[in-house]
């Protein structure tokens, strides 16, 4: 029998998951189908309850169902427990949802593939954001151990929020603090939507960051931002937005069809093509 999942969340047309999804289901010569399921937010809770009964062996949930899906959860891993948010649904046996959040994981395995040893002694991190982006990154970092991670926004009181959910070694600061708080930064992370196509740039002073800190965003359209284009000339090392994506996609394979994917060069430039990019 075929082995259905799905990508689900309102909208879900733009989504690139099925292409990642449908690559390793063909590389690895599985029965399986990943597809878009469109889920309204006045119908998650229902849907995300009964996901059994959808002909599903689970799901991915994208934004707005985050938080509504992890309520239906009978358990929750770690990670998911700590946002109060899931990207990732299954269905046990016995018929129950299990959630996990892997947000965080895709963000690490991103950087550990692109820039090895990024963490070696990191002290300090700024986030810039305090959204569902910003709270996967600030969790993966603090559990990577990560001294200090400090959450800048344009409204204070979201970074508070955060800040409240993980606790003494994250810290808020306004915006206009910024240019301060790059002269200790060993990394500089982006979650906001500034610089995304269609989108502000976004406009900061990087001056006062050391060269050899780490500069990332989690946009990804377009590859390159200016964020990332302006690190790259005054010389710090960069890593776009993409391998987040596939990163995240990982245990998600997994725990649906029973094989560990790679995360490969061949993936990544099939969602370059996609994007229009060329590797």
């Amino acid at each position: 029998m075929t082995r259905r999942a799905a990508i689900t969340g309102y909208p879900v047309s733009h989504s690139r998951s099925p292409l990642i999804h449908n690559h390793w289901l063909a590389l690895h010569g599985i029965d399986g189908s990943y597809e878009r399921i469109a889920v309204a937010p006045d119908e998650a809770h229902c849907f995300y309850e009964s996901l059994g009964d959808q002909g599903l062996v689970g799901c991915n949930v994208t934004v707005p169902n985050k938080e509504v899906a992890a309520e239906v959860c009978a358990t929750l891993d770690e990670a998911a427990r700590a946002m109060g948010a899931v990207n990732l649904l299954w269905v046990e046996g016995d018929g129950r949802v299990h959630g996990a959040n892997t947000d965080g994981f895709g963000f690490l395995g991103n950087l550990d593939q692109m820039a090895p040893g990024w963490d070696n002694d990191l002290r300090e991190a700024v986030v810039l954001g305090a959204g569902g982006a910003a709270r996967a990154i600030v969790w993966a970092l603090l559990s990577r151990g990560v001294k200090t991670v400090t959450i800048v926004n344009r409204t204070r009181s979201k970074a508070e929020e955060l800040c409240a959910r993980f606790g003494a070694d994250s810290k808020v600061a306004d915006w206009g603090e910024v240019a301060d708080l790059l002269g200790s930064a060993g990394l500089l992370v982006n979650t906001t939507s500034l610089g995304m196509q269609g989108q502000p740039p976004l406009e900061i002073d990087l001056s006062a960051l050391p060269v050899s800190a780490l500069v990332t965003d989690a946009v990804y359209a377009p590859l390159e931002t200016p964020l990332l284009a302006a690190a790259r000339a005054r010389g710090n090392p960069v890593v776009d937005g993409l391998g987040m994506l596939l990163h995240q996609a990982v245990p998600s394979f997994e725990r649906w069809f029973g094989v560990r994917p790679q995360v490969t060069e061949d993936l990544r430039n099939l969602l370059l093509a996609d994007l229009g990019v060329a590797a």
